[in-house]
């Protein structure tokens, strides 16, 4: 059976910032006296078995895989998280960022990178024979990146330790006790080989998120934290527009269900019906929160498709989020529809049926910003709708197959600028 942890005995200088630590924009996620700020995951209030003991934050460890995670009140996109941390003999616990609520994740790891914390020795020798895999040991970027084991000062069990988080648009670092431990790139081409051939294959939305609550872990033992502080850095929005269909292959995408897409001989892509007459999704690997999509389509036979934006994927094959509708005359292209929620938000009056060129090129345009939706139709305006769910929520782009059989659509010119 674990022991309790010993008190942590708080001094004046915890759980306070210095004059020059405000001035450079430093705030305190604990003020070392009250949970205020903290909150279940996925919850409203608190109501999991974490404690303030003199003066910090701690877990009795109670908690396990499926429980046990409070996260701030506050969403973070680009910042420096740092925090003192000490465990208990053979303890595990963890800093999990980026982490997105939804009542569909039922724990935040399959969503939020997580900087390790455990006591790798007392874990191995309670748990023996069992070892830790390298990806699951202190620092780590769990089951993503390790540290340079050259570059870990760890004190000893028991005494208080310093970790530092930075993650400052898409480059991110990991510090133990003033000394980096390892940095990568998020989201280039090695990050997401490494997500797709791991522990993350069957957590498609893993580390996708911009921004997401910070989130302690209670895993089955004690752990106090204190001194948990953030400074925001800024965005750092690429001013040009970028084109996220090659014309060439479907490089930037993953195909959800067996329906097909292709590249033809003309660079367009091709959605198409297969056999199995399903639903199917082509989505940006990416997440794409605040943007600017244009693109061009030609329905070539039963249109009965969409374009997909703020929404996640539940394996095998089901969506969530919202569409604007690519649908044959007469059936609302250009309107927005909430997928397994609340259905049509906005259809297209009858006299604006008439925009939609069958059979030939038509433009599409879709703005997102926070709570805002626009879209236009052969510049035609189609839709306009502020929308507090959809402000709330991120996700990738996504073309959908329609289910039925006798779809082929093409695309082209899929171009985008991030605002």
């Amino acid at each position: 059976m674990l022991t309790t942890m010993a008190s942590c005995v708080s001094t004046p200088q915890h759980n306070t910032l210095t004059k020059a630590e405000i001035a450079d924009g430093w705030q305190l996620l604990f003020d070392g006296n009250t949970l205020n700020g903290w909150r279940d995951y996925n919850g409203d209030s608190l109501t999991q078995p974490w404690h303030i003991v003199d003066g910090c934050i701690q877990a009795n460890g109670d908690g396990s895989d499926l429980s046990g995670y409070i996260v701030t009140d506050r969403e973070f996109d680009n910042f420096i998280l740092d925090w003192d941390w000490k465990l208990s003999y053979g303890g595990n616990s963890g800093m999990l960022y980026h982490v997105v609520e939804d009542p569909y994740f039922k724990v935040p790891y399959v969503t939020g990178p997580e900087y390790q914390l455990i006591d790798v020795e007392g874990w191995e020798k309670t748990n023996a024979p069992t070892k830790l895999e390298e990806w699951q040991k202190l620092g780590v970027d769990y089951a993503m990146h390790l540290p340079n084991p050259d570059s870990m000062f760890v004190n000893p069990q028991g005494k208080w330790n310093n970790s530092r988080i930075v993650f400052d648009n898409g480059h991110v670092e990991h510090y133990l006790n003033g000394h980096k431990i390892l940095e990568f790139e998020a989201w280039t081409n090695d990050w997401f080989q490494r997500k797709e051939s791991g522990k993350w294959e069957m957590a498609p939305e893993y580390g996708l998120g911009r921004k997401g609550v910070l989130c302690l872990q209670d895993h089955g033992y004690p752990a106090s934290f204190r001194n948990i502080k953030i400074k925001e850095l800024p965005k750092k929005t690429p001013a040009q527009t970028e084109f996220l269909f090659n014309g060439k292959d479907l490089n930037g995408w993953k195909v959800y269900g067996t329906e097909l897409w292709y590249v033809d001989k003309e660079g367009c892509l091709v959605c198409e019906s297969g056999k199995d007459k399903q639903y199917g999704y082509l989505a940006t690997r990416d997440y794409y929160n605040d943007f600017d999509l244009n693109l061009e389509f030609k329905q070539l036979a039963n249109g009965n498709s969409g374009v997909f934006f703020r929404s996640f994927i539940e394996p095998p094959v089901k969506i969530h989020g919202w569409q604007c509708e690519v649908a044959p005359m007469g059936n609302d292209t250009g309107g927005i529809y909430e997928s397994y929620g609340r259905g049509w938000l906005v259809q297209i009056p009858d006299e604006k049926e008439n925009i939609l060129k069958q059979g030939d090129w038509n433009t599409l345009r879709i703005r997102v910003e926070g709570a805002h939706v626009q879209t236009w139709l052969n510049g035609e305006s189609m839709a306009d709708l502020t929308d507090k769910k959809i402000g709330a929520t991120q996700g990738r782009i996504a073309l959908q197959i329609h289910d039925g059989g006798g779809i082929k659509v093409q695309w082209r010119n899929i171009r985008l600028t991030r605002l």
